[in-house]
């Protein structure tokens, strides 16, 4: 039997996805040099992110506020951001494919 069937996972949640992803929409907006931003490339520039940011897990709404009193937001945030621009740069540099599908 699976833990799934026993269990309700449906609040377990990673705040770090959000905060990622918020940023890379951002940063993807006003980046200018030419980037593939096929499905490919801008999921794996949110892996690697992700990959190198702490997670922060919560499994409740109660879970969400403790997660955002603990931590330093402002140096979470500044480490977000500096991840994702350099996730940026690798998959531009790296992608998964050989030609760069679309660009800005």
């Amino acid at each position: 039997m699976a833990i799934k069937d026993d269990y309700n996972f449906d609040y377990l949640i990673n705040e770090s996805e959000k905060l990622v992803l918020d940023e890379l929409e951002k940063q993807l907006a006003e980046y200018s040099k030419p980037l593939c931003r096929c499905n490919d490339c801008v999921v794996d520039i949110a892996a690697l992110a992700l990959n190198s940011v702490k997670p922060l897990y919560r499994a409740s709404l109660m879970g969400r506020f403790y997660t955002s009193s603990v931590m330093d937001q402002r140096a979470y945030a500044t480490s977000i951001r500096e991840v994702v621009l350099k996730s940026i740069e690798k998959i531009r540099k790296n992608p998964s494919h050989d030609i760069i599908q679309t660009t800005i």
